[in-house]
């Protein structure tokens, strides 16, 4: 997990490309269903957008995401349809 600004924080799940452009494609409908699953597990923090660098995708929350908030994050984006698991890792 990385921070860039006081009040944002961010998620980053290296991937390859191809799978960040997947993502990145339906970026609206993941941030809906990753806040959904915080919400369910009565998380504090809230997902505000996705978005993909040069090394996988950032998902960037109003708060500081627990080890447990980020383990449902990537788990989510790993299970998500059409992304290759073999060309995901976590950090």
């Amino acid at each position: 997990m990385t921070t860039k600004e006081p009040f944002r924080k961010q998620v980053i799940i290296p991937m390859s490309q191809d799978n960040s452009n997947i993502v990145i494609s339906c970026a609206d409908k993941h941030i809906f269903n990753i806040n959904r699953l915080l919400k369910s597990t009565k998380s504090n923090i809230t997902a505000d957008f996705i978005w993909s660098d040069g090394i996988g995708i950032i998902i960037t929350t109003d708060q500081v995401a627990s080890a447990s908030d980020m383990n449902i994050m990537e788990n989510y984006i790993k299970k998500s349809t059409n992304v290759n698991t073999n060309k995901t890792s976590a950090l």
